[in-house]
């Protein structure tokens, strides 16, 4: 297989862990594993204290599936494959359900894996871009008409990274309906769920709207804990999973036992761990809100409806994002993410709000602002 260069990990792999202040995480402040352990219940420390570190089950544990099928309405803990993390999960799927001949519609700008890995198995690929002047909306009669006979897959991020978009009901509605009627897999890419600024704004899994839906879930990003490695497909296609999990024998082959043990404790735990989470990208987005208000003689911010991401844009006349990023994290070891990395041109970047130290990071940039305005 040959697949295009992964440019957001290659930026990461770069900078990531030599700056000071990550302003473009996708995920969340990383939880404390004392803290985390401290939520165990007998059982689940039972297991901790008396694990063996041997192999486990390539379908991941039974526990482990079974609280994974408890946040879905009607999956079953037969209808949960493990993987180790969400890239492996969508490098397995797209591997076993696209292949020549096949077409895919994918949301875009997006995580590049979603759309590459269908290319580097010889499907064609539309890209269904979402626009800034559409407020990052959905455009569900475009993906419509983009359907054709040979689509087989039509992959959709939401909450969506980096926009923080969130279609509506209706639209969401009309997509999974649209998804039965055709006949098409679709991929749910669901690694943001339960970050929605308003929880009455939730839309229903992709494994529990239809048939032939397909979730992606993962600890990293709402549960804060992407060290675990721990992420998962649901669906009620068991055949499409059986596929699935015969193709990981050719990647991991199995996941992490401690951290298999430690997921169980965090999803029985949830409500406790998804708590934290909202109480940091909660106070954290107002700041972005009054900065970005305050400043909007130099960026332009479409508010995310979900999720710890955003998309604004840098407004300053004759200057490009890309230019602007690296004088930042020169200057103030600050690192934003330029839309360059998704290939989305103009002067867009993603910034992320679910780092506690955001108010010092925000506070760098702002000076860094003023400073280039004098």
């Amino acid at each position: 297989m040959r697949i295009a260069e992964f440019e957001l990990e290659r930026y990461f792999a770069r900078w990531e862990f030599a700056v000071r202040h990550l302003l473009c995480a996708s995920d969340v402040q990383g939880y404390p594993m004392a803290d985390l352990l401290a939520l165990a219940d007998d059982e689940t420390r039972g297991l901790w204290d008396g694990l063996q570190l041997g192999y486990t089950e390539s379908t991941g544990h039974p526990l482990l599936r079974r609280e994974i099928a408890g946040l879905y309405e009607g999956i079953s803990a037969e209808e949960v494959l493990v993987f180790a993390g969400a890239e492996e999960a969508i490098f397995c799927l797209i591997s076993v359900m696209l292949g020549p001949g096949d077409h895919a519609i994918v949301t875009w700008p997006g995580y590049q894996s979603l759309y590459e890995v269908a290319r580097a198995a010889g499907a064609d690929v539309t890209l269904h871009e979402l626009h800034e002047t559409d407020g990052w909306a959905l455009d569900v009669g475009r993906l419509r008409a983009a359907i054709r006979p040979d689509t087989r897959l039509i992959v959709v991020n939401a909450p969506h990274n980096p926009t923080g978009m969130l279609p509506t009901h209706a639209e969401w509605r009309t997509l999974t309906d649209l998804c039965a009627e055709a006949g098409v897999h679709l991929l749910a890419d669901e690694v943001y769920r339960f970050l929605e600024l308003d929880p009455a704004d939730r839309v229903t899994a992709g494994a529990d709207a239809i048939e032939r839906g397909v979730s992606l879930g993962v600890l990293s990003k709402s549960f804060a804990m992407a060290g675990l490695r721990i992420g998962w497909l649901a669906s009620r296609d068991r055949a499409l999973l059986a596929r699935a999990a015969a193709f990981k024998d050719y990647t991991t082959i199995c996941s992490s036992a401690p951290a298999e043990i430690l997921g169980i404790v965090a999803l029985r735990a949830r409500d406790t761990v998804l708590a934290r989470t909202q109480a940091i990208v909660g106070a954290n987005l107002p700041l972005l809100d009054r900065f970005f208000a305050v400043r909007s003689d130099a960026f332009s911010w479409v508010r995310p409806r979900a999720g710890s991401v955003g998309f604004p844009r840098l407004t300053i006349p004759g200057v490009s994002i890309d230019a602007f990023a690296a004088d930042l994290v020169e200057a103030e070891g600050v690192l934003l993410l330029p839309g360059s990395r998704f290939g989305v041109p103009g002067d867009h970047f993603r910034v992320g709000f679910g780092r506690t130290d955001l108010p010092v990071a925000l506070a760098r940039l702002e000076a860094f602002v003023d400073r280039w305005f004098g």
